[in-house]
């Protein structure tokens, strides 16, 4: 049989530029230990760990014996958690075979002749990552002694001398005031803080966890803006004020009403910086983590869908111009896509949508955005509360070393040292532990046995446990905690971030049933305490108080920062360049721009059917390949009712203007919405901010100013935001030199159908129809894609006018709500031009097109400023003739215009201003060029 694997190795090392191997293969190995005989083994590996069609096995085979060139045996770090070991477990214990550990590996045997560099160059770049693995040598030790923990209460001194104060609060990541405040609140109470009290704070009060960024005090030249998310965002949804919005901002995501029986959630997360160290775990835990938000989303919502958007540096980047110390970004696109994809799937939630962008400043700090909408009943919606008395219950995974001081790595700039620094920051991900434990916990919510329940994220037990007991207070047993291996200290049990794990406030009388529903699902769940009445954070470790924290300091004393930010908007060369004749070139090279092309080898690697309830998918068209608008779904699978998301990014703009920016973002996830059949009638947002600094003045400025965007367009098109996150400090260090991510805001449109058969997509769909541009086309082409593909910035980005768009949103939503629309497109990355290319191709016809017929306000006098302008607020529409009077008549008085007609040939054909050809391309090679960057 074809070892795809290693072709796929191969492929992956050609691509690193490494020259030499020239076959490759990959060999699963594991190390089984236990009191068990050969026939037990045997059986085990053909039945459990083989697959009887493509795989054969061998057993204690010295893998020195291989007559491969090269060997490198990987196998995961001590400590580490190996996911498949329980799967090995349970499928032995099953078989009746008793085992007692399981380690797992992956053995590579490469041909080729090539000198020992190259061979630990490719181990380090492409075998293994050494955050969580390491290749296996005569000294390694597979099976280690469990360390012992020898309990030792730790108390920290506080200086009197502010520099030392400063130092001690260094250590746990505290700042100067926070540390300040701290020294203070110990000095009223007259005691020393212990380490975990001290950590406890800083979970706490990391920017991740309390975002004191965006709750700062600003000065914005003059201007004094008091906690800019509550000034900006929050206060245009408490505006709004829609009836709909059952739970925002106050929950592990935001929620809305469905049908008046049920509720839909959404929330998304990002995972940036590990997933900068450690691609695949970073990423796959990002998506666990994000599914947990819903699933501890008031009483518990079912997960229906995952998005994803990520942004990365170019594939083809050669590595001379690699900041030191970071990954390739072809590795990280890799890994992340396959962290990402791995856990979905493997869980069984469908990813319907998403975007991938590329620049060369992410490639020292990716982003990875994932995101996660769920259903449950009305009467779940909002988070319960617990009582005094009622139990603490851990449930899920054990608690490990990896994921410690994951929010305060998350919290900071990346640096080439992060590799080396994170070795317990990234936590390891197991889909199957989740997913037993989500339908343990719809079971248990069904019965109500739990009254208030949160995800164990970011913090640990410190933020999950101590967010719950805010109001009440909490008593935890740290050596009740199940952990993986044993020399945990209580510190680290109570700080770490290992992955499936959930907290629930369970009244006493409902344990035993609860714990019957867990072991029918094969989850574990412990009581590790009781909420109280005092208002304090108590933690015991074997009956010694190590933590003894006031509730009201916890949560309330943490000094607001005061930042001073200021905007002056940078100028660039104004674009000099004649108008091409023919456009034919610039159009074909702007479909295969990395940011524009076709997706469809990541999208293909994700599961978008499963749960049977996908209406509108990601890809569309007669070959079902054409990018689709936004996708749609039916979470009730006997009502027509549809859930519709989409999503707008448009960070290129942000270097121009941030507010524009911002206001694009916003428009274009509302118009892919429009452009599906959506309305504004019942449609929410979410904000993700992604910046770089969170101290320079000027980029604070450009944080201030799309907020701002943020509150103005919500106010405007009448579509609160539900929930939000921010990730700041994305920025790279390599020796001197700092390099920071432009500034992303990731915004997604959430929102309800009415009926989902009135979806809309995008492709052509019978000759003869009319083509009409909707909205106006302006000189807006700083930031675009054309622009940047000669070479140029510019200093115009496109702007929002939201009182015209709006009116155009209605109408055309209108339009679809009464069957008189066949296909549309939003004109976004790379205007007319591509949108048109995407359409034909997507619906395999031609079409016939006039730039002269383009609404405009008459300053447009060149062909490639109206053909491939990036302004908002514009769609391309196919209308049947029958149904042009209908559709006119709806439109009212909106800037619209049939600009020419489907086809039944095979080509795309532009006219320009003076009715001469343009563009005249076979849509086969617009669809090829499109096509070809990632055909991986």
């Amino acid at each position: 049989m074809p070892d795809r694997r290693g072709a796929a190795l191969l492929k992956d090392i050609k691509d690193l530029n490494f020259s030499g191997p020239a076959s490759a293969r990959v060999i699963d190995v594991y190390w089984l230990k236990g009191e068990i005989d050969s026939p037990s083994v045997e059986r085990l590996a053909r039945e459990a760990l083989t697959d009887p069609v493509t795989e054969t096995f061998q057993l204690d085979q010295p893998t020195e014996n291989s007559t491969a060139d090269h060997s490198v045996l990987v196998a995961h770090n001590a400590g580490v958690t190996d996911p498949i070991e329980e799967t090995i477990l349970k499928a032995a214990s099953d078989l009746g075979i008793n085992l007692e550990a399981a380690r797992t590996g992956r053995l590579y045997l490469l041909g080729g002749e090539f000198d020992a560099a190259t061979l630990n160059a490719i181990t380090n770049q492409r075998l293994l990552n050494p955050i969580v693995q390491h290749a296996v040598t005569a000294d390694s030790v597979i099976f280690g002694e469990n360390p012992v923990y020898h309990f030792k209460l730790r108390e920290i001194d506080l200086p009197g001398n502010p520099a030392a104060l400063c130092d001690v609060g260094k250590l746990f990541c505290l700042s100067p005031s926070e540390i300040q405040a701290a020294a203070s609140y110990y000095a009223k109470i007259g005691r020393k803080p212990t380490d975990v009290e001290l950590e406890t704070l800083a979970q706490t009060w990391s920017e991740h966890c309390v975002h004191k960024t965006f709750k700062a005090r600003f000065d914005f030249d003059g201007q004094v803006i008091d906690n800019l998310l509550k000034s900006t965002i929050a206060r245009a949804t408490k505006q709004l004020d829609k009836p709909w919005c059952l739970s925002v901002f106050v929950d592990n995501s935001g929620v809305i009403d469905f049908d008046g029986e049920n509720a839909v959630c959404f929330k998304v997360e990002t995972h940036n910086h590990p997933s900068a160290v450690e691609p695949y775990g970073g990423a796959a835990t990002g998506l666990g983590g994000v599914i947990r938000d819903v699933l501890g989303t008031g009483l518990a919502a079912r997960p229906i869908f995952n998005t994803d958007v990520f942004c990365f540096g170019e594939p083809d980047m050669p590595y001379a111009d690699l900041p030191a110390g970071a990954l390739h970004p072809k590795r990280v696109f890799k890994g992340v896509r396959a962290g990402v994809a791995d856990y979905g799937n493997r869980i069984g939630i469908p990813t319907i949508n998403g975007a991938i962008l590329f620049d060369e400043r992410y490639a020292g700090n990716p982003l990875v955005y994932c995101g996660t909408a769920g259903i449950m009943p009305v009467w779940a919606a909002k988070p319960g509360k617990q009582s005094p008395g009622d139990l603490i219950i851990l449930m899920g995974g054990r608690t490990g070393r990896d994921g410690i001081h994951g929010v305060t790595f998350s919290s900071e700039a990346l640096s080439d040292k992060s590799t080396e620094q994170s070795f317990s920051s990234v936590q390891i991900g197991n889909p199957i532990v989740e997913k037993r434990m989500a339908e343990a916990i719809l079971k248990a919510r069904d019965e109500k046995l739990f009254v208030r329940i949160t995800d164990v994220g970011g913090g640990g037990l410190s933020s999950a446990v101590g967010e719950m007991g805010e109001d009440t207070g909490a008593r935890v047993y740290l050596d009740r905690v199940p952990l993986k291996y044993s020399g945990l200290s209580y510190s680290e049990i109570w700080i770490s971030e290992s992955q499936e794990r959930m907290v629930l406030a369970v009244p006493p009388q409902n344990l035993d049933r609860l714990l019957e529903i867990c072991r029918g699902e094969g989850v574990e769940a412990t009581s590790i305490g009781e909420f109280t009445n005092d208002k304090h954070l108590i933690l015991y470790y074997r009956d010694r108080l190590v933590c003894d924290l006031d509730m009201v300091f916890l949560h309330g004393g943490r000094p607001q920062i005061t930042l001073k930010a200021t905007y002056n908007p940078p100028s660039y060369p104004e674009p000099e360049f004649p108008c091409p004749p023919r456009l034919d070139d610039d159009l074909l090279r702007l479909l295969g721009r990395w940011n524009t092309c076709s997706k469809e080898w990541v999208i293909r690697q994700y599961d978008h059917e499963v749960q049977g309830a996908s209406v509108l998918k990601p890809l569309v068209g007669d070959q079902s390949d054409g990018p689709g608008d936004a996708s749609i779904i039916r979470p009730v699978l006997d009502s027509n009712r549809g859930v519709i998301v989409a999503c707008g990014i448009n960070p290129s703009y942000s270097g121009i203007d941030a507010y524009n920016m911002a206001a694009s973002a916003i428009d274009e996830a509302v118009r892919n919405v429009i452009a599906s059949g959506g309305s504004l009638e019942r449609l929410a947002l979410l904000d993700n901010f992604c910046w770089g600094s969170a101290t320079d003045e000027q980029s604070l400025g450009a944080l201030v100013r799309a907020t701002q965007a943020c509150a103005d367009l919500s106010l405007a098109y009448e579509t609160p935001f539900i929930s939000g996150k921010d990730s700041l400090n994305n920025q790279f260090r390599a020796g001197d030199k700092i390099v920071s991510i432009p500034h992303t805001l990731l915004i997604s449109a959430f929102g309800v159908m009415p009926d989902a058969e009135k979806a809309v997509s995008m492709d052509f769909k019978a000759a003869g129809n009319l083509i009409y541009v909707l909205g106006e086309t302006k000189a807006e082409l700083g930031g675009s894609a054309y622009f940047a593909s000669k070479g140029f910035i510019g200093n115009k980005a496109p702007g929002v006018d939201p009182s015209i768009s709006k009116y155009l949103y209605d109408r055309l939503a209108a339009a679809t709500e009464n069957k008189l629309v066949s296909s549309c497109h939003d004109l976004s990355e790379g205007g007319l031009g591509v949108a048109l290319s995407e359409m034909a191709f997507a619906g395999g016809l031609g079409a016939r097109v006039h730039l002269s017929r383009i609404p405009q306000d008459g300053s447009l006098k060149r062909d490639d400023y109206l053909l491939f302008s990036e302004s908002n607020s514009r769609f391309i529409v196919e209308i049947s003739p029958e149904h042009r009077h209908d559709f006119e008549t709806v439109m009212g008085d909106t800037k619209i215009n049939i600009i020419g007609e489907v086809t039944n040939t095979d080509r795309l054909e532009i006219e320009g201003l003076d009715s001469t050809i343009i563009v005249n391309q076979l849509i086969a090679d617009l669809k090829e060029a499109w096509q070809r960057p990632l055909k991986w």
